[in-house]
């Protein structure tokens, strides 16, 4: 080979390994981008703050989910992520928290892992059970027809000691944490604790003092708040709805005719709606109604157990539509405060 052959063949050597290092480092650069998108690169869209993964989920139910939510940018670098950290066979239901950069590889430990975001249920004043079955099913997993179906359940309540009509006092309104995915039954096992606890030593001595069970106390309780527009009145009520109970005398609550003929948007109480038959009607029943009309607040039970030592009979709507009341002992007394309200109304050409 001759010397200028030779200069050839040595200058194509640092050629050669220039070309392979480059191919490496082609081939490595791939590679490393594609595992980089595979588990590290962000990829939330940030559309939705909670991926829900139902009860019964397999991993195609989960695909689904992701693309009908659009919660992620790169579906596909997603289940090939999942595919091989063996998701399939270890996704776990909850409400998972989607943080805006979260990668592949986070957001499947997660899953994996069970690390849900628990839900903090604040509820109060809800009127009926069947709307609070509806709040229920948009906050947690279970459908509103299996928390009413719950609800109204004799082997469930009979277990806590309950009936059909009072069951609603079961449920002391409050914040409550716990995890979306929570069974119905569950969830009930969790109130009634919550029952239990709040029920202490010291509330059910007073409830003895007033000769009332708890569940008579919540009923009560749950009348006083329907007539209260300010807490500070509560107690004033509470009182003059006792002296009536220990009396003898009709409650006649305007709010437990207005429940027991299902039309909340009456703001008077007329004599056609006075004659509904129902045992939640205090105008014609004698007592306490079977049930609460609403859920009671905490501050209307505590009202009822702490009660202000008052000697009325009569309570009134106070005519500057305030939403205090005109209280009196006598029929007298009474009889005015209700000619000024039903003036006032009449006023307003309020008829019904």
């Amino acid at each position: 080979m001759s010397n200028e052959e030779n200069k050839k063949s040595s200058g194509n050597g640092p050629k050669i390994i220039i070309a392979l290092i480059l191919a490496v480092l082609a081939v490595g650069g791939y590679y490393g981008l594609k595992l980089y998108k595979t588990y590290f690169a962000p990829n939330t869209t940030g559309k939705e703050k909670y991926l829900y993964v139902r009860t019964g989920y397999k991993i195609d139910d989960l695909y689904k989910e992701i693309r009908f939510r659009d919660l992620l940018t790169d579906i596909s670098s997603f289940t090939a992520a999942a595919e091989k950290m063996g998701l399939p066979g270890a996704l776990k239901p909850g409400r998972y928290k989607l943080l805006i950069g979260m990668n592949n590889r986070r957001i499947i430990n997660m899953l994996k892992a069970g690390n849900q975001d628990p839900v903090m249920l604040k509820f109060q004043n809800i009127r009926k059970k069947e709307n609070f079955a509806a709040f229920l099913s948009r906050n947690l997993e279970p459908d509103s027809l299996t928390f009413i179906n719950l609800l109204d359940s004799a082997a469930l309540i009979e277990k806590y000691g309950f009936t059909k009509d009072n069951s609603y006092v079961m449920f002391i309104p409050n914040t409550y944490e716990m995890y979306w995915n929570i069974s119905a039954p569950d969830f009930f096992e969790r109130m009634h604790d919550e029952y239990i606890k709040f029920w202490n030593t010291e509330r059910k001595q007073k409830a003895v003092a007033l000769n009332l069970t708890p569940v008579q106390v919540s009923i009560l309780a749950s009348i006083v708040d329907a007539e209260a527009l300010y807490d500070k009145e509560m107690p004033i009520i509470a009182g003059l709805y006792l002296n009536r109970l220990n009396k003898g005398i009709l409650l006649q609550a305007d709010p437990t005719v207005i429940y027991a003929n299902d039309d909340f948007t009456v703001k008077r109480v007329t004599n056609a709606l006075l004659g509904v038959q129902s045992p939640y009607n205090t105008y014609k029943y004698a007592g306490l109604p079977p049930g609460p009309i609403m859920m009671p607040s905490i501050n209307a039970i505590d009202a009822v157990l702490n009660r202000d030592d008052n000697d009325y009979i009569y309570m009134c709507a106070k005519e500057d539509f305030s939403g205090y009341h005109n209280f009196a002992i006598t029929v007298q007394d009474h009889e005015r405060n209700a000619k000024k309200y039903r003036d006032a109304l009449n006023k307003r050409n309020i008829y019904k």
